[in-house]
């Protein structure tokens, strides 16, 4: 992507990302009513999308549901919630939420919570990955539309204060144009398709922040050396749906200039050290890792060869390049509360959240091009004509 490209497409990102907290305009002089929805031993509570709200002044709990009793009651005492429900839909229509935690990680309830959370006339905050397909997340991204609803997703990086600091670097030219985005997954036993789905989420929404919209994906999924066939489809973990593959290798065109790259593999080595995206540009390299306070590091080396051209790296944080750190983030709690204050700036300005649904289904559609190409034996293009799941049609 080449500098001006960034500039005109991230204008306004800068902009919110200096933005401060919610209320200023339109703000409420009520409270939010807020409801959890939990799934203890089936995704549980996601990555902590229930004890958010514990920290924001602007809301109240009212209610959290979980059909498993014991989770329900240690929901409801952490939450300091006056009700607790075994039944969704009942707490939804008798408590009549504004926002709503669909906060399990498990993939298979997202689509049925968020139809109801919509019904309800709530806004929504999800827990990663989107969904299973893309049937799903269009029924989902239509039916929040119809009723004017926000949703925002955790995809935290995203939210992360240093992004504005790295936004201003690449606008000032400092990185040059941006030629290739590489990325990993984890690459632990979840390697190849899980952790396509599961980590690769977050590495694909880095990508169209960085470079906006891929055109097309070409990809190659492999299993025990040998390419993918539906006699390797499976059942994915955790109600992830339709999974193939032990070794994953997908190309991106971005705009005029730019490639993206995504791999991952059970490798015997390193599992989880090179999960991050990697921006090459023609004047230096950055590299990042996830989360609200990721690790990002910048050199000016258009070589990118910084061993043989002594360039020295730079730390990019919150505070700025080459500045020490001063926030923390236990337990990803700074990051939950920056994408909830984020919603309910959305809520009141009648905007998109940062990480909006319009980015969590981009994102999951990144990711099934990986498994269309791989059926078609060739490039696809993006948006994907075929919504329903490729590997259902293997």
């Amino acid at each position: 992507m080449r500098r001006r490209e960034f500039i005109r497409n991230t204008a306004v990102g800068l902009a919110s990302l200096a933005a401060g907290r919610p209320g200023s305009a339109g703000a409420k002089e009520s409270k939010y009513r807020v409801a959890v929805i939990g799934r203890t031993g089936q995704g549980n509570y996601g990555h902590g999308l229930d004890v958010v709200w514990n920290d924001i002044d602007q809301v109240e709990v009212v209610a959290v549901a979980d059909q498993d009793s014991k989770g329900r009651a240690a929901a409801a005492k952490r939450l300091n919630a006056p009700k607790a429900y075994a039944d969704y839909h009942q707490m939804l229509e008798e408590e009549r939420p504004q926002i709503v935690s669909v906060a399990p990680r498990w993939l298979d309830c997202h689509h049925e919570m968020v139809l109801a959370c919509a019904e309800f006339g709530c806004h929504v905050f999800l827990e990663k990955p989107m969904c299973q397909n893309l049937e799903q997340a269009d029924e989902m991204v239509a039916a929040l539309e119809k009723r004017n609803l926000k949703l925002a997703i955790a995809h935290q990086t995203r939210y992360s204060p240093s992004l504005k600091h790295v936004q201003q670097l690449i606008a000032d030219g400092l990185l040059g144009d941006i030629l290739e985005l590489r990325g990993r997954g984890k690459e632990d036993r979840r390697g190849g398709g899980e952790d396509l789905m599961v980590l690769g989420t977050h590495i694909m929404d880095l990508m169209r922040f960085f470079s906006g919209n891929p055109q097309w994906c070409f990809a190659h999924v492999r299993d025990g050396l040998k390419s993918v066939t539906k006699n390797e489809v499976r059942d994915g973990a955790e109600g992830i749906g339709p999974l193939a593959g032990d070794e994953i290798h997908a190309m991106y065109r971005f705009g005029e200039t730019t490639m993206g790259y995504f791999s991952t593999q059970r490798a015997r080595h390193g599992a989880s050290k090179r999960f991050g995206l990697q921006v090459f540009g023609t004047k230096g390299i950055l590299t990042m890792t996830t989360g609200a306070l990721p690790e990002i590091w910048f050199v000016e080396d258009p070589s990118w060869q910084p061993g043989h051209s002594k360039a020295r790296w730079k730390q990019i944080t919150s505070a700025g390049i080459d500045k020490p750190e001063t926030l923390s983030d236990p337990n990803q709690r700074f990051g939950n509360r920056l994408i909830a204050l984020d919603l309910i700036q959305a809520i009141e300005m009648n905007t998109q959240p940062k990480g909006s649904m319009y980015d969590g289904r981009a994102a999951l559609e990144m990711i099934l091009a990986v498994y269309e190409s791989h059926r078609l034996n060739t490039p696809v293009e993006l948006p994907l004509k075929n919504r329903r799941h490729p590997l259902s049609k293997l």
